[in-house]
């Protein structure tokens, strides 16, 4: 069992003081009287590259990306989200499973994630193949923008660090609508290292949320910023300590039930004033692709070089 499946284990015990295991029925009101019996879909647990657990009585869905090889937003990881995004919406809401909190993080120690898959965009790259480019970017916009807006479900969104979360790693944690860090955690978006830029989100999301000023500086430094860096820009929105993410996550919870109503749609009535669409966030990533068909064979080392570095420091921490 890893720490993941402890803690969740953990936490299932010291909630509900049963056995029951954590995808089930949601039945029973605080009164004590059924008022339904809305089934999680068990497809949920069927996913390739995503751990998804259930915790009824805090109405918690857990998530955890459990990528195969390098910690990356390969293609089979975008289709398990997409078809989890797909069953949240469908199954969870009023009248259905009850779900007030949805969070994301990851199982592959000391990553968050590396963000988009570099060898696959050197395989297209190589093949000019434009289109390949175009569809997996336009795909992880369709991701990002739904949960941007919270599936349209009355829900807080939670992404966990704990490790790096570099390029479309970052991109990705900038649509929840809250944060938590463990403090040894990174952030960066290299992608200027091989002559291209981040093409998913970065742009809309950070200018945004600290200005367009900041965001460029960010974009275009390669730089790999600390936790505590993305604290005083307002990126993250709670420090833990280090190994401490989870617990700070499910205290954080605790701490919101009450006020749960109140920060939804306060978060609501920030996307309503600086929302952005579908289409800016596709048009930005056609001409990500437009520049990385220009890219050089040097670019391409260099993009090796990188996917290499990272993939030594995944086996390192398996």
């Amino acid at each position: 069992m890893d720490r993941v499946s402890q803690a969740m284990a953990q936490e299932t015990s010291d909630s509900s003081g049963s056995d029951e295991p954590f995808l089930l029925s949601a039945g029973d009101d605080e009164s004590g009287l059924i008022t339904r019996t809305a089934e999680v879909p068990v497809q949920l647990t069927q996913l390739e590259q995503l751990s998804v657990e259930y915790n009824r009585e805090a109405e918690v869905l857990w998530t955890f990306m459990r990528p195969r090889g390098r910690p990356s937003f390969n293609r089979a990881m975008l289709r398990d989200f997409v078809r989890w995004q797909e069953l949240i919406a469908t199954n969870f809401g009023a009248g259905k499973v009850p779900l007030r909190y949805l969070v994301l993080g990851s199982s592959a120690p000391g990553v968050f994630c590396y963000g988009g898959d570099l060898e696959l965009f050197q395989r297209l790259i190589r093949e000019q193949d434009r289109d390949g480019l175009v569809a997996y970017g336009h795909r992880c916009c369709e991701i990002l923008h739904r949960n941007f807006y919270s599936l349209d479900l009355p829900i807080l969104t939670i992404g966990l660090v704990q490790g790096a979360a570099l390029g479309g790693g970052f991109e990705c944690l900038l649509s929840f609508d809250y944060v938590i860090a463990e403090r040894d955690a990174t952030f960066g978006l290299p992608e200027i290292m091989f002559g291209l830029f981040p093409g998913m989100g970065a742009h809309s999301l950070l200018s945004r949320k600290i200005g367009t000023a900041m965001a460029d500086r960010l974009i275009v430094s390669s730089k790999t910023y600390t936790a505590q860096e993305m604290f005083e820009l307002g990126l993250v929105h709670e420090l833990a300590e280090p190994g401490e993410g989870l617990e700070a996550c499910k205290n954080f919870i605790a701490r919101s039930r009450r006020r749960h109503t109140g920060m939804v749609n306060a978060s609501k009535a920030m996307k309503m004033a600086c929302g952005f669409s579908i289409e800016e966030l596709k048009r930005i990533t056609e001409l990500w692709a437009d520049t990385a068909l220009q890219l050089r064979e040097q670019d391409l080392r260099v993009m090796s070089r990188l996917v290499a570095a990272q993939g030594r420091v995944a086996e390192r921490n398996q």
